[in-house]
């Protein structure tokens, strides 16, 4: 059994893929039912989508969290320490819980799963639930890894369900289309219960639709049962049964004002009784980390893992900076489509610099580099002396834009807040 936090979580870290070759999601059935089914004692929300779930979850956070409401939430990927994964009421799982929980779990797996341990991410969450059951909570927030169908996560029924964009993404798990891989995120809908939707893509949009009329569960979608109304600034104004004027986001883009309408919608389907000044004061309050996040006047962080999420870095970037000249930095995962996202860099950039991270899922600093048509681009085999580097010489009319996987940024902002440039 495990001693120490350290040596729990340098081993599940390495739990990668699943030694458990069962069905999907047997073991993870199998653990729950043995420690009598925790998942079935906590109400839920479960988000899935290509982009946006993490941003949304976390306003719906906040606004639950403005009306009084104790809220658990299990998010991915952690920016320091796993523990941030499994929160209530946005304070992290003890290190004492994690590792009770975590020594629970390993003997059941050693003495009904022959000790074969599944992937890291459903051990994760089989820690976030057993954790939300022994908690006080009136809601906990899941967020679905990488589809939803047969993701870790599915093994509850929410209250309700979350789908916030689909895009051409984990193409190899989930389906070469837009059709599969909506189907696929379509699974955590629930019979009865309600989906609220933000894709815009049409082919995608008609299976969630119809998943939802074959489970009879209602479905909110963004323009269609709710609305956003931009006004002159970053100001707009959401409209469905409520409506409610001049909302102001800690998050810029226009792609959060779509999060925000989701979070408000999906906040009010569980709880009815919102207060519109409090849905305000949350939306102010709720930042995402990593997600368009300044550091000092000149460095953008920005998890685009994927072309949608590029897009809207982009389109963020020009309308908040028209005037500058931007400097890309990007490393990601091999199990990502990069062409379009480097394509909409090089036509966006004044520098292209590609390096990598130490994950053995991630694509080299070569791989990316070759993808690239720039003629100003570079290639580093580490990071950071590339930030060292470059953030020397940047100029005052140039932005440095540090973007890619999740993981990367993660390991960016760490240096960043050992520096003492983030708090």
């Amino acid at each position: 059994m495990f001693q120490k936090i350290e040596q729990c979580t340098d081993f599940i870290f390495r739990l990668k893929a699943s030694e458990y070759k069962g069905e999907p999601l047997q073991s993870a059935h199998i653990i729950l039912n043995v420690l009598g089914n925790p998942e079935q004692k906590t109400k839920f929300i479960h988000f899935a989508g290509s982009n946006g779930k993490g941003s949304t979850l976390n306003a719906v956070r906040e606004i639950l969290m403005e009306h009084g409401l104790t809220v658990g939430a299990f998010i991915s990927p952690h920016l320091e320490r796993a523990n941030e994964r499994v929160t209530v009421n946005k304070q992290p799982i003890s290190d004492a819980d994690f590792l009770r929980i975590a020594n629970m779990l390993a003997r059941i797996i050693e003495e009904k799963l022959d000790g074969k341990f599944p992937s890291f991410f459903e051990f994760m969450t089989l820690i976030a639930l057993q954790y939300f059951s022994e908690q006080q909570l009136d809601v906990a927030l899941l967020e679905t890894g990488i589809g939803g169908r047969l993701d870790s996560t599915n093994v509850v029924t929410p209250e309700v369900s979350v789908i916030t964009t689909i895009s051409l993404e984990h193409t190899d798990m989930l389906g070469g289309t837009y059709a599969e891989i909506a189907s696929e995120k379509a699974g955590i809908i629930k019979t009865m219960k309600p989906v609220v939707v933000g894709v815009k893509n049409t082919e995608a949009l008609a299976v969630i639709k119809e998943t939802a009329t074959n489970l009879c569960a209602s479905i909110y979608t963004l323009g269609e049962q709710f609305y956003v109304e931009k006004k002159t600034g970053a100001d707009f104004d959401y409209i469905s049964n409520m409506k409610i004027e001049n909302i102001e986001l800690a998050m810029v883009g226009d792609h959060q004002i779509s999060n925000a309408a989701l979070a408000i919608t999906a906040a009010n389907l569980f709880l009815p009784a919102m207060d519109a000044q409090k849905v305000k004061n949350a939306l102010q309050k709720a930042k995402w980390e990593g997600r368009f996040e300044q550091v000092r006047h000149n460095i953008i962080l920005d998890g685009a893992h994927n072309s949608e999420g590029t897009a809207a870095l982009i389109d963020t970037l020009k309308k908040t900076a028209p005037h500058k000249k931007v400097k890309f930095v990007y490393a990601a995962l091999q199990d990502k489509d990069h062409a379009i996202s480097i394509e909409l860099m090089d036509e966006a950039a004044t520098e292209m610099h590609f390096t990598e991270i130490g994950l053995p899922r991630a694509a080299t600093a070569e791989q990316l580099f070759e993808q690239s048509k720039h003629a100003n681009k570079f290639c580093h085999k580490n990071w950071k002396q590339l930030l060292d580097e470059e953030m020397e010489r940047l100029a005052d009319d140039e932005l440095f834009v540090i973007t890619g996987s999740l993981y990367f940024i993660a390991e960016v902002r760490s240096l960043f807040v050992k520096r003492g440039w983030i708090e």
